[in-house]
């Protein structure tokens, strides 16, 4: 393709633009990609991963309690050190950012450092939709490139009340130099669920509020509900019907102070209120690209944004701000672009989790949202304790769920609480994906003894409501 520098230039070096950039080479394309930070991106340095290592480390106080029951005795009360496990996650961090960097470097990807903004474009007011070109600036440097790819994923919000800034998000929350004693986390969403079962699970006093009724807005209600009773068993505190005015206080003395009045003061509180596109300072409506709602990049099903030549992945649009989901939609790009192959990704049926204590897995429909749909539903439901906790004493249930088309007997959803979940469910989601049907369930011979099991096992449905 001559008469560009590169055949394609990717802004942004997380999961997303790394996996399209390495294969976009492999196609036999001319490619750079440029990141500010690390290499990486959100997933791998500031999100899942860091944020699981934490959770695995928080869970083995479970498991110094629990094993008393299985005859284990140990010579005193376990201490945990919080700088080493974060000492040993950074160790982590730093071979993964290497392993993405050897990754590019090797298939042939060159890397720039700095931060990048598009160069205006000549097509900002229409035109073509393929192979237009336009430029990419970044360290004083201006790459031409036939096609360019956005990928700069989101970064935490603040709410906008007074004393916002008193507040920690979910990036700082990984590298606390020392544990609070208590933490007020405001919001309930996966991010504010998540960090709450890591910090109660080393000990602190967490409580979390929220202005919704019930955690977890937009997974299934029985999920919800059942997930609240089993954090405030381990102690964590959620306070409902809480809208945030100000945050007062100093340096380890806070309080979030509510519309009615409420005061909740503690040391520390996080913010976790959800993220918002990164698109700040990338030159966007010069370069003819249109924004949504907080900053979205509008995209089509094809990824293309409004200016010729030049698309966007991943969590900077308005769809669905899930890793595996900016990977699928990166690589979709690369083979519509450099493979001959239009490719669309589909997003029915994407398994999600939330890696709480106890876990959520879930795929498909929930109930509400089969409901609201139009079906009419057989709902199959079990809450029982897990085996494992007959000789641990400890008061935890799991529950698993099925959302059924009564018409065909197809499966709309699967969902689960409980250890494992979300290992479980990634295996229900291809089933999903092939269209089961209740029966294809009830003719699958159980693997016992498991919690799985009992997802075939459900053969009587709940009364109608």
């Amino acid at each position: 393709m001559p008469g560009y520098d590169y055949d394609l230039v990717t802004i942004g070096a997380g999961s997303g633009g790394v996996a399209a950039s390495r294969r976009a080479v492999a196609y036999g394309a001319r490619v750079a990609i440029c990141e500010n930070v690390r290499v990486g991106g959100t997933c791998v340095l500031r999100g899942c991963v860091p944020k699981k290592l934490l959770m695995y480390g928080s869970q083995y106080g479970d498991a110094f309690r629990d094993c008393a029951g299985y005859g284990w005795r140990t010579g005193g009360p376990a201490v945990f050190d919080w700088p080493t496990l974060l000492a040993a996650k950074e160790r982590e961090l730093d071979r993964l950012n290497g392993t993405y960097l050897s990754l590019l470097k090797g298939s042939g990807v060159t890397v720039f450092e700095g931060f990048a903004r598009l160069g205006e474009s000549k097509n900002a007011s229409g035109g073509g939709r393929e192979g237009e070109g336009g430029t990419v600036e970044i360290a004083g440097r201006r790459l031409s490139a036939r096609h360019i790819l956005i990928a700069t994923g989101g970064t935490p919000t603040r709410l906008p009340i007074p004393g916002a800034g008193l507040a920690i998000t979910s990036d700082q929350a990984l590298t606390l130099p020392a544990l609070p004693e208590r933490l007020l986390i405001l919001g309930g969403g996966y991010i504010a669920v998540e960090f709450a079962s890591i910090f109660a699970g080393f000990g602190v006093a967490v409580t979390i509020l929220i202005r919704a009724p019930h955690i977890l807005n937009g997974f299934d209600d029985d999920l919800r509900i059942a997930l609240e009773d089993e954090l405030r068993k381990r102690g964590v505190g959620i306070e409902t019907g809480v809208r945030p005015l100000r945050i007062d206080g100093g340096e380890n003395d806070l309080a979030v102070i509510a519309e009615d009045g409420r005061r909740f003061p503690a040391p520390a509180v996080l913010m976790a209120t959800g993220r918002h596109p990164n698109t700040e300072g990338l030159g966007l409506t010069e370069a003819g690209v249109q924004t949504g709602p907080h900053g979205a990049i509008m995209v089509d099903a094809w990824s293309r944004t409004s200016a010729p030549g030049i698309y966007a992945v991943g969590d900077v649009t308005d769809r669905m701000a899930l890793t595996p989901v900016a990977v699928a939609e990166g690589r979709a790009v690369v083979e519509t672009l450099f493979n001959d192959t239009p490719t669309q990704i589909s997003y029915d049926t994407i398994p999600t989790a939330v890696f709480s204590s106890p876990a959520i897995g879930t795929v498909g429909l929930s109930e509400a949202a089969a409901r609201a749909g139009g079906h009419t539903l057989d709902i199959y439901r079990s809450r029982f304790r897990p085996m494992k906790h007959t000789l641990t004493g400890r008061d935890e249930k799991t529950l698993v769920k099925l959302v059924v088309d009564r018409a065909d007997g197809r499966v709309l959803g699967c969902h689960m609480l409980g250890a494992d979940a979300p290992e479980i469910i990634q295996g229900l989601a291809i089933a999903l994906k092939c269209g089961a049907t209740k029966r294809d369930f009830d003719r699958t011979i159980a693997l016992h003894p498991s919690a799985a099991e009992e997802f075939v096992l459900l053969h009587d449905p709940l009364p109608a409501a």
